[in-house]
């Protein structure tokens, strides 16, 4: 690649440039692929599902949108009318609201009394009468005259059933979240079951009433006796769904798939199957369940919506955006896909049309804090500060009710706002100048990156924004010199080059240009620095060290997301780094899978073994035969637990094992690396999780080691400039790669190490006359080889395999 002439790195431009060059246009190239960080957790979906079914219970739109696809199933689960009362095309979910007029009242009881249409009807004609009109006076909403009128009736037949299980229904639907009706509601419903305990629609109505109570076993327990009393689709479904809820994936997908055998004209219910794929990172599975709710109903919104998210867990942009322009065709308004299609974007690296989904969102939802979150982060990362504080101190003025839970924006967004009054400050401050490592408080760093509740004692507000510092102006890319246009070019198509094909990695051009300029920027302070030349970082003038190298891809990893703590975690107070802090990673939790790391999983199976068969080697000589034979069963993780335990009484409920990063420093040494933990639970659930423990003297251990090699690389890189043998520069690569083995086994920063150390591979190559050309390998991710690499000699080797390295044409550019 010839760069040509150009522009100076960003440590010498003026201070604003940084963040122009980011807002900048960004639609030069398609190209668009990055490393993004962890997504919010996908609750959208779940919360959704959980209004459903917690959705008004009266008429027969009580079981929302259930009601549009099942006519001969029109149920309310409270009153179970005639399917002749409904109008599922109508605007009207149901006939059963009437005017209040008494002679229509009794018009219509009159009516339900001759053909027997209400539950439990009796043999006496004048009983019927009774009890249809306290039914049609549930069903008009006048619950309190209902139960006056079932209480009538129950002083002088007390065990009368109909009248029991009326009452019940008309407590449950007088509002549940007075817990004297529901204890009144399930008080009535259980009568009725102890009278007639064959009736599997009482059981259905008492787990309605207990779901939303959060006594969701109780439910399921209700559900699976009126299953066996009188196996329906909906009584699957209805199943399905609380075992969703309590996140059973599995067991969910196992009833819908029975209700759809039993009825398979069911669009939601295949859609929530699609999700139970979705939730345990089956990705593709669920797409297509998605397509096929998407065939049985064209113009289903929700579907559209969870097709989007799914094409936007597997990274595939383009897909993701048509499914959700689709829903929004269908609904301008539907809020949850405006929210959902404005974080994609967001996540994407195209802030301004992020920015007009969350302003619509707004508008429809004024008080919905995600939209006004997110809203408040464009603004900050487009250099929008005024606007962007505004909407953050909205979503802190929103304080949760006594009892009620923060939202995950409301805990977040005081450290937001603090970090933009920061950044806002030092618009005008070169980015050599500061260091947020150094100027943010301690417990302030400690609590950001571990996202724990804003409590810090003694903490000092940031100053408020000062009038004189103007916010940056948007830039268009035609409006930058030639040479500076060639520049973003070149950072466009170097961070592309970081992009991870894998699902779960959405494409972000905006991280893309800012690792693509720290990649610059990091070749033009090597150059100096193996040229004798002296760099400025953080406000002093130096002969650049490692930490200063990997700082430059800090900063432009900061300013890409100011929603991400990038903090260096040897920076920490003292107390948390006695602590340890933990960089953990669930591989699989219960039945979901992260879909990230599945490449790994036989990789990571295999070491296990072989520690295991170390393990018993020493321990246990005499059964090392029959542990061999067992594992060579075993073929997936979660087989291993069984095992463990069958060998190893000390084995209860789990187990870990240790990785080792041998020394190049000192030959026979070993670090320790990262941690495999795998526990069970009784019901045969699994944790599989990774983690390293960033402690002071693990640092410690890992700094000597970088040092030396650092000192190394310097040493060569200065004679690399003398010089033009082949042998030289193949050291200076093999140096660099080992350097960056031992940062990713370190772990060392609290977000983005993967692609920070990914910029500096590719910019200290370029220093020396490499430059890749290949991209990172489908489902490889750079960080995971090294950590699962026997050493550095091997992860060199097997990076090399892909780079395909070649001469840097950097004749002209200025350091």
């Amino acid at each position: 690649m010839r760069l040509g002439k150009m522009a100076p790195a960003a440590g010498s431009w003026a201070a604003r440039v940084p963040w122009a060059l980011l807002v900048a246009s960004l639609t030069l190239a398609r190209v668009a692929l990055a490393l993004t960080e962890q997504y919010p957790a996908l609750s959208l979906l779940k919360q959704e599902l959980h209004r459903q079914r917690q959705g008004p219970a009266g008429g027969c739109a009580s079981v929302g949108e259930w009601a549009e696809q099942y006519s001969a199933e029109c149920d309310s689960s409270f009153l179970h009318f005639h399917e002749s009362d409904c109008d599922i095309r109508g605007s009207s979910s149901c006939e059963t609201v009437l005017s209040l007029n008494t002679e229509k009242i009794l018009s219509q009881a009159k009516s339900l009394a001759e053909q027997k249409r209400f539950p439990f009807a009796t043999d006496n004609d004048n009983t019927n009468e009774e009890l249809a009109i306290a039914y049609v006076l549930v069903g008009n909403g006048l619950y309190d005259e209902a139960i006056r009128h079932f209480s009538t009736m129950l002083q002088e037949e007390p065990e009368l059933v109909s009248a029991i299980y009326g009452r019940g229904i008309a407590y449950g639907k007088k509002g549940l979240h007075d817990m004297k009706n529901a204890e009144l509601a399930l008080f009535e419903l259980s009568r009725v079951i102890s009278l007639e305990p064959d009736h599997p629609e009482v059981f259905e109505q008492r787990a309605e009433i207990l779901s939303p109570l959060g006594r969701i076993s109780e439910a399921l327990s209700d559900l699976t006796r009126a299953i066996q009393l009188q196996p329906s689709a909906r009584l699957y479904r209805h199943r399905g769904t609380l075992y969703f809820i309590s996140e059973d994936y599995a067991t969910a997908h196992e009833d819908f798939q029975h209700s759809l055998e039993l009825n398979k004209n069911q669009p939601i219910a295949m859609l929530y199957k699609g999700l139970t794929f979705f939730h345990r990172g089956l990705l593709k599975e669920a797409i297509e369940s998605f397509k096929e709710a998407l065939k049985q109903k064209a113009d289903f919104i929700d579907a559209y919506k969870s097709l989007g998210q799914a094409y936007r867990e597997l990274g595939d942009f383009d897909a993701a955006t048509e499914s959700f322009q689709k829903a929004l065709l269908l609904n301008q308004n539907h809020v949850q896909t405006l929210q959902l299609k404005g974080m994609m974007l967001y996540h994407h690296g195209s802030l301004d049309e992020a920015l007009k989904n969350f302003k619509r969102c707004l508008q429809l939802e004024p008080y919905n804090e995600v939209c006004q979150y997110m809203k408040g982060l464009s603004h900050v990362a487009m250099g929008l500060f005024y606007e962007g504080i505004k909407a953050q101190t909205k979503v802190m003025l929103n304080d949760p009710l006594p009892g009620q839970k923060a939202s995950p924006e409301y805990l977040k967004v005081k450290y937001l706002r603090e970090y933009s009054r920061y950044l806002h400050a030092h618009l005008d401050t070169p980015l050599t100048e500061y260091n947020i490592d150094i100027d943010l408080p301690g417990n302030f760093k400690d609590h950001w990156a571990k996202n724990l509740p804003f409590l810090i004692e003694n903490y000092e507000e940031q100053a408020g924004l000062q009038p004189h510092i103007k916010d940056v102006l948007f830039q268009n890319f035609e409006s930058y010199k030639p040479d500076v246009q060639e520049l973003i070019c070149v950072a466009d198509h170097l961070g592309s080059m970081m992009q991870y094909e894998t699902p779960g990695f959405l494409p972000n051009k905006r991280i893309h240009r800012a690792m693509g300029l720290a990649t610059l920027e990091v070749m033009q302070a090597v150059q100096r620095t193996w040229a004798n030349s002296k760099v400025r970082m953080n406000g002093k003038t130096r002969l650049m060290q490692w930490r200063d190298m990997f700082d430059i891809a800090v900063k432009w990893r900061r300013i890409a997301d100011p929603d991400q703590p990038v903090l260096w975690l040897d920076q920490m107070p003292a107390r948390s780094l006695s602590r340890g802090f933990n960089n953990h990673i669930n591989l699989i939790r219960g039945q979901v899978i992260n879909m990230r790391y599945l490449e790994y999983f036989e990789k990571i199976l295999h070491f296990i073994k072989d520690r295991i068969l170390v393990y018993h080697g020493a321990n246990n000589p005499k059964g090392l035969l029959e542990v061999r034979e067992a594992l060579e069963k075993v073929h997936k993780v979660e087989d291993l637990l069984p095992i463990m335990k069958q060998f190893n009484s000390k084995t209860r409920d789990g187990f870990t094992v240790n990785t080792k990063v041998p020394s190049l420093k000192d030959q026979g040494k070993e670090y320790d690396g990262f941690t495999i933990t795998i526990t069970g639970d009784k019901v045969g659930n699994i944790l599989f999780s990774v983690e390293t423990q960033t402690t002071e003297e693990r640092t410690q251990l890992y700094h000597a080691e970088i040092d030396a090699l650092y000192k190394d690389l310097t040493a060569k890189g200065k004679v690399l400039v003398l010089s033009a043998e082949l042998g030289e520069a193949d050291a200076v690569c093999n140096l660099i790669l080992s350097l960056v083995y031992y940062f990713y086994n370190l772990m060392p920063l609290s977000r983005g190490s993967s692609v920070i150390a990914y910029s500096v591979i590719m910019g200290a190559l370029m220093a020396s006359g490499k430059e890749i050309s290949g991209k990172i390998p489908k489902g490889k991710l750079v960080d995971f080889e090294a950590m699962t690499a026997p050493g550095s000699e091997a992860f060199s080797k097997i990076a090399r395999s892909w780079m395909n390295l070649k001469r840097a044409l950097t004749e002209g550019v200025e350091k």
